[in-house]
C-alpha cells in the first residue's frame, strides 16, 4: 500500500510529518550544496523546483529529524546551521499591490521571523540590510523560487510593458547580491524560463545555470529506477484491477507521463501526473490541464507553428533572453511542452513532445484554437472523422473535413490563407491518432497525410484553389503509393480540394490502387 500521496505539497517538512511519500532525492541535493554555492536552475511548472528549495532550506536549518532514514541523515552535519532567506515570487500578491510592494512586504516579513528590524527605504536597501542582519553570525542560504512569475505572468502583448517594468524592478533587487558574496553561503534561483535571465541577473556573472548541466539532471522529476522502487506494487496492484499485464501498465504510464529529459541521456517523468494518476489509477491529463498555456497557443497561432517534432536547434538558442522577441522554440522547451529527444556530436539537439500526456493536449488546444472554439468541442470531430474512415466511409469523412474549415471566422482565413489552411490540415489529423502521418517525406516529395485503419490505407492530398484532379495526379506523379503497394490493405488515393473564397471543400476524387 502506497503512503499518502502529496499531490500539489511543495512544503518538505509538511510532507514528512504527515508520513506522506517522499521520493529521496537528498543524495543529489547534497552534490549541489557541496559543490558550488550560486546556482540557477530553470525546468518546466509543478516539476518538484519549490519542493528541492524546501528540502534544502530544513537542511541548512538543521532540522534532522525530517530527514531520517534518507541518504542524506548519514552525510551531513547537522551541528552546523544556517540562517536561511527563502522566498517566492508566486505567493507575494504582487497584482494585489504592485510589485514593488509585494516585494519590500516579504522583505519585512522574512526580517520579522529572523527578529530583525530593517532600516533604509526601497528594496535594493531592505533587500541589502536584511543579507547583513541575517548573516551577523553566520553567511545566509538565499533561495528564490519562481523569480521570472512577475514576468511570465505578463507576456502578452497587451501586458508586455508590464512585463519591461517588472523586469527593471527584479534587476535592481537581484543586483544587490553580487555585492553581498561574504553574506551568503549558498543562492539556489528558480524558475521556469531563462528568457529573463541576462535582463534580471545581468550583474550576477558567478550565478552556473545547470539547467542543462548532466550532474544535476535527475535533481527533479522522477527516474524509471525512481518509479519502480517507489511505485513498483502499486503498479502491480493497478495492472490487476484493470486485467492488465504489468508490463502493459508499464509501458502505457511511460508513454503517458515519461520522456521529460534536460541532458538527453536520463528521461524523466512528471511528478505532478504520475502522482495524479496513482491516486485516480487513471491515465489522463493532469499536467496539462493544471495550467492550460493559453499565451502560448495564441503564439504559436499567429506565428503559425503548428509541427513540434523533430526540432532542431543549437545550445544558443535555449537561452531565450528577449521579452519583446520570444524565441518559439526556447520557449516551449523551457516551460515543458517540448523537450530534448537526442544531442549530436555537433551539439545540436533534437526537440519533441515529451509524451503522450503534452501531445495530444497541445493538439487539441491548437486545433481548437485555429477554429475558434472551447477545447472540448474539437473531440466529437476527431471521432466523427475517425470513424468515417475506420468504416470506410469517404463521402462522411469528407463532410467532416468541410465542417472544420466552415467554423474558421472567414476574415482571419482570408489573411493567411494558405498558411492557415496547411496547418489546420495537418492538426485535425494528427488527432486521428497513432494510425495516422501527417506530411509524409518521400524520395520524390511530402505527401499531405497517411491514414491507416484495420482493413484500408488512405493516401491523402489536399489542394487550395486549385482541383481534386490536380492533387490525385501528385500522387500518381510522384509515386506517392509505391511505398504501400505490398500491403494486405486496400490502399485508397484521396484528391481533395478546398475553396478559400467558400471556405469549404469544392471537390474530390478517390481510386483504388489495383
Amino acid at each position: 500500500m502506497l503512503p499518502k500521496l502529496p499531490i500539489g505539497q511543495q512544503d518538505f517538512r509538511k510532507i514528512r510529518t504527515s508520513g506522506a511519500l517522499y521520493v529521496d532525492k537528498t543524495q543529489a541535493i547534497h552534490r549541489l550544496v557541496t559543490e558550488g554555492d550560486y546556482y540557477f536552475l530553470s525546468r518546466p511548472r509543478r516539476f518538484g523546483k519549490s519542493l528541492t528549495l524546501s528540502v534544502i532550506k530544513e537542511l541548512f536549518e538543521g532540522s534532522r529529524e525530517l530527514f531520517e532514514g534518507l541518504w542524506v541523515e548519514e552525510n551531513w552535519d547537522w551541528e552546523r546551521r544556517y540562517p536561511v532567506i527563502h522566498f517566492s515570487f508566486s505567493s507575494m500578491g504582487y497584482k494585489e499591490v504592485g510589485l514593488e510592494a509585494a516585494i519590500e512586504r516579504a522583505l519585512d516579513r522574512k526580517a520579522a521571523e529572523m527578529g530583525l528590524e530593517l532600516s533604509g527605504q526601497g528594496i535594493s536597501y531592505r533587500f541589502q540590510d536584511l543579507l547583513k542582519k541575517a548573516a551577523r553570525e553566520m553567511p545566509v542560504v538565499l533561495l528564490i523560487d519562481e523569480y521570472d512569475k512577475p514576468l511570465i505572468d505578463y507576456l502578452d502583448k497587451d501586458n508586455l510593458p508590464t512585463a519591461l517594468a517588472h523586469q527593471k524592478i527584479l534587476k535592481s533587487f537581484y543586483s544587490i547580491i553580487k555585492d553581498n558574496d561574504a553574506n551568503i553561503h549558498f543562492l539556489l534561483i528558480t524558475g521556469v524560463s531563462k528568457f529573463s535571465k541576462v535582463g534580471v541577473f545581468s550583474d550576477l556573472n558567478n550565478l552556473r545555470d545547470i539547467t542543462l548541466s548532466p550532474a544535476f539532471s535527475t535533481l527533479a522529476g522522477i527516474t524509471q529506477s525512481e518509479l519502480e522502487a517507489y511505485f513498483g506494487d502499486e503498479m502491480d496492484l493497478i495492472a490487476a484491477e484493470k486485467e492488465m499485464l504489468p508490463a502493459t501498465l508499464r509501458a502505457d504510464i511511460q508513454r503517458w507521463y515519461n520522456g521529460y529529459s534536460f541532458d538527453a541521456k536520463n528521461f524523466l517523468y512528471n511528478p505532478f501526473s504520475l502522482l495524479n494518476f496513482f491516486g485516480d489509477r487513471q491515465f489522463n491529463n493532469y499536467w496539462f490541464a493544471s495550467g492550460t498555456p493559453t499565451f502560448l497557443v495564441k503564439l504559436l497561432r499567429e506565428r503559425n507553428v503548428v509541427q513540434l517534432d523533430n526540432i532542431r536547434l543549437d545550445a544558443v538558442a535555449f537561452n531565450s533572453y528577449n521579452l519583446e522577441r520570444l524565441e518559439t522554440y526556447a520557449l516551449l522547451f523551457q516551460t515543458g511542452y517540448l523537450t530534448i529527444k537526442s544531442l549530436d556530436e555537433f551539439r545540436i539537439y533534437t526537440l519533441g513532445y515529451p509524451n503522450l500526456e503534452v501531445e495530444e493536449s497541445m493538439m487539441r488546444h491548437l486545433f481548437s484554437e485555429f477554429r475558434h472554439e472551447e477545447v472540448g468541442a474539437s473531440g466529437p470531430t476527431v471521432i466523427d472523422l475517425r470513424q468515417a474512415l475506420y468504416a470506410n466511409d469517404l463521402p462522411t469523412a469528407i463532410e467532416v473535413l468541410d465542417s472544420v474549415f466552415q467554423s474558421i471566422p472567414h476574415q482571419l482565413f482570408l489573411q493567411k490563407r494558405e498558411a492557415y489552411f496547411h496547418s489546420l490540415v495537418y492538426l485535425t489529423f494528427r488527432l486521428l491518432g497513432i494510425y495516422t502521418q501527417s506530411e509524409v517525406n518521400t524520395a520524390r516529395g511530402r505527401l499531405d497525410c497517411v491514414v491507416q485503419t484495420p482493413t484500408h490505407i488512405y493516401l491523402f492530398e489536399f489542394k487550395l484553389d486549385q482541383s481534386a484532379e490536380a492533387a490525385l495526379e501528385q500522387i500518381h506523379s510522384r509515386g506517392y503509393a509505391d511505398a504501400y503497394r505490398q500491403s494486405s490493405k486496400e490502399v485508397v488515393l484521396v484528391g481533395v480540394n478546398f475553396s478559400s473564397t467558400h471556405k469549404a471543400v469544392e471537390g474530390w476524387k478517390a481510386e483504388q490502387v489495383e
